[in-house]
C-alpha cells in the first residue's frame, strides 16, 4: 500500500511539473512577442533565455548568441555557444564566433571561424576581413591571397564602411581593396616598396578622391620616403 501511495504521488508531481512548464512556456512566449513587439532586446534575449531553459534547441541557442553580438555583448554571445569549431555548427553560430572574436582583438582565434565561412560561402567582403586580420598577425602571404582574391572578384557596386573618423563613411570595395594592398605592400618591405605603396593609395583615390584612410595612409608614406631620402643624403654627405 505504501509503495502504491509513493507511485501515486510520483506520478502527480510529474504531471504538476509537467504543467508548470507548459504554463511558464506559453508565459515566456507571450513574454517573447511582447518585448519583440516593443524593440526591447534585453527583453527578448531574457525571455529566449527563460524559453531555452525550458526547452533547450540549438537555433534559440544560436539566436540568442547573435542578439548578444548584435548588442556589442561579445563575451556573452561566446559564452552562450563557446568559441569551438565544430562541423555540424550553422553559418550563424559561426558567424557569431568570427564577429565575437574579431571584436575582442583576438584574431588569430577569429580568422579559424572566418575561414570556415569562406570556405562555405568565399566573398569579397570576408576576404578583405581576413586580409585586414592576417596582415595584424604577420600572416603576409595569407593577406596577399585573400586581395587578389577580392580584386579578382570585386564588383563596381559594392561598398565598405569606414569609422577611423568621427562621422563614418562608405567607399568602393575597389579602392579598399586597392588601400589594403598598399598597406600590404609597404609592411613587406618597409624600405623598398614605399614608391609602389603610393602608387597602390593613389589607384584608391582616383576611384574616391574623398577616401580618408587612403588619403591618411598616403600622406604617412610620402613622410616615410622623405625621411628615408633625407637619410640617404646624410649618409652620402
Amino acid at each position: 500500500m505504501k509503495q502504491i501511495t509513493i507511485a501515486v504521488i510520483m506520478l502527480f508531481s510529474v504531471s504538476v511539473f509537467a504543467q508548470t512548464n507548459a504554463e511558464l512556456k506559453e508565459h515566456y512566449e507571450a513574454y517573447y512577442k511582447q518585448m519583440k513587439k516593443q524593440g526591447d532586446v534585453q527583453g527578448i534575449i531574457n525571455a529566449m533565455t527563460h524559453l531555452n531553459l525550458l526547452e533547450p534547441s540549438v537555433e534559440r541557442q544560436d539566436t540568442l548568441a547573435y542578439l548578444y553580438l548584435s548588442e556589442g555583448k561579445y563575451m556573452q554571445a561566446l559564452n552562450t555557444i563557446g568559441i569551438e569549431k565544430n562541423a555540424t555548427d550553422s553559418d550563424m553560430n559561426v558567424e557569431v564566433k568570427a564577429l565575437a572574436l574579431k571584436n575582442l582583438n583576438q584574431p588569430k582565434l577569429a580568422l579559424e571561424h572566418y575561414e570556415i565561412l569562406f570556405k562555405r560561402d568565399p566573398n569579397v567582403y570576408l576576404a578583405y576581413e581576413m586580409a585586414d586580420m592576417k596582415i595584424q598577425i604577420g600572416d603576409l602571404a595569407g593577406a596577399k591571397s585573400n586581395i587578389e582574391y577580392g580584386l579578382a572578384n570585386v564588383k563596381d557596386d559594392m561598398k565598405r564602411a569606414f569609422y577611423e573618423t568621427q562621422q563614418p563613411y562608405e567607399t568602393s570595395m575597389k579602392a579598399a581593396l586597392l588601400c589594403q594592398k598598399g598597406l600590404l605592400t609597404y609592411t613587406e618591405n618597409k624600405t623598398a616598396n614605399v614608391n609602389a605603396a603610393i602608387k597602390l593609395m593613389n589607384d584608391a583615390l582616383e576611384i574616391d578622391p574623398n577616401f580618408n584612410l587612403a588619403k591618411v595612409s598616403r600622406q604617412a608614406l610620402e613622410s616615410q620616403k622623405a625621411q628615408q631620402a633625407a637619410a640617404a643624403a646624410a649618409n652620402k654627405n
